[in-house]
């Protein structure tokens, strides 16, 4: 069984703090725009996906309890309007957040144009909802299309296990359910095609080592924990011997020419694969699509506070080896005085990228080095090109 990021009932949400984990599993109960915001802001949850789903739900949960301020379908959008914007502020690099806000006002002010100031809020709330829904069913698709894809060009025997390396988390933990790219490790595992997954700490905030790892445990998938600079002397000294055929990661906003902004070291993992003959898979649902960016050099990447790196809060270890998980403790790992550069993530240019895997199918690099939406994306496609 999967982890669970986000337990939702209408009314009711509770997120997962994942800054406990993997030593304490704690909900928060989440109930206002405020509470999501600050879920969102810290880092209690993460992962583009999951951003987007505790910022809708938690403003669902708030308008479904009331009251709503005004009287009238005009007043309850600008109510709803000044609430995901506010929301959308929360995480800047994570583009489904954006596409998630859009959608919510396109429902909202469509059902505003002609129905009352209770039928708007209960649009917002379905809307919400059904972005939940979809999530899982996208994931689910990623998985298939990613696994059918890397068993193609792999080079393997149908009868051949691969075993493929994560950067980050991409799995339940940031999504509603089966993940991104750990979505397409699940499903390798479930059809018996996985030998093994080496998973990277992903330094500074160690997403890898406290959630990744967690998952990969917790689902008994066959895993190695390395640091984030152990990459290529795994690749150069051991690809063959486990048969390593891919890195596969998530994204956080996938621009129109397929360069991808992602959890910092992405860039120098694919660097590394490129030098080895590995394959460099990106897994992400078409939300994380931005087609108005043409490159990304138009990604605000966010940047993260300096005690990140220069300290590290864990639970305490006993002589005897086990964990005291009721007692955490701060410790300095770099003298505070030292300037920090602490970006929270990196581009990966297109042309270091093999394939993209969405829900509606793969897309491979072009001749020319970059992406072409337009088979999987017309209609939005053909929305940004009229502009």
């Amino acid at each position: 069984m999967s982890l669970q990021a986000v337990k939702y009932s209408r009314g009711r949400l509770e997120v997962l703090d994942q800054l406990r984990l993997p030593h304490e599993f704690h909900y928060d109960s989440v109930a206002t725009r405020a509470e999501a915001f600050d879920s969102i802001a810290s880092m209690r949850v993460r992962g583009a996906p999951a951003i987007a789903i505790v910022a809708s739900l938690g403003l669902a949960v708030e308008l479904h309890h009331g009251p709503v301020p005004g009287t009238t379908a005009e007043e309850a959008v600008s109510h709803i309007d000044e609430a995901l914007d506010y929301l959308k502020t929360s995480r800047p690099t994570a583009v489904d957040l954006g596409n998630a806000v859009e959608q919510l006002k396109a429902r909202v002010r469509l059902c505003g144009a002609g129905g009352s100031k209770q039928d708007v809020v209960d649009a917002f709330i379905d809307e919400a909802e059904a972005i939940l829904e979809r999530d899982l069913r996208t994931n689910l698709a990623i998985g298939e299309f990613g696994t059918a894809w890397l068993r193609a060009k792999a080079g393997a025997s149908p009868e051949a296990t691969v075993s493929v390396l994560t950067h980050c988390n991409t799995g339940s933990l940031a999504t509603s359910g089966h993940g991104t790219a750990l979505g397409i490790v699940r499903t390798l595992q479930a059809g018996k095609l996985l030998r093994h997954v080496f998973c990277t700490e992903t330094r500074p905030y160690n997403q890898g080592s406290r959630l990744t790892a967690f998952e990969l445990v917790y689902e008994g998938i066959p895993s190695t924990l390395i640091t984030d600079s152990m990459a290529a002397s795994l690749f150069g000294g051991r690809k063959s011997d486990v048969n390593m055929a891919a890195v596969i990661v998530g994204a956080d906003r996938v621009v129109r020419n397929g360069d991808t902004a992602n959890k910092i070291g992405t860039y120098q993992l694919a660097v590394v694969a490129k030098h080895h003959g590995v394959k460099f898979i990106v897994a992400a649902p078409t939300t994380s699509i931005d087609l108005e960016t043409p490159t990304g050099a138009g990604i605000k990447i966010e940047e993260r506070r300096a005690e990140e790196l220069t300290q590290v809060t864990g639970a305490v270890v006993r002589p005897d080896g086990s964990v005291d998980e009721g007692t955490k403790v701060t410790v300095a790992t770099a003298d505070r005085r030292i300037g920090v550069w602490n970006p929270a993530f990196d581009v990966t240019p297109a042309e270091l990228i093999d394939a993209i895997v969405t829900e509606k199918g793969v897309v491979e690099r072009g001749p020319d080095g970059s992406f072409d939406f337009r088979p999987i994306m017309a209609e939005r496609w053909a929305a940004v090109a009229g502009q």
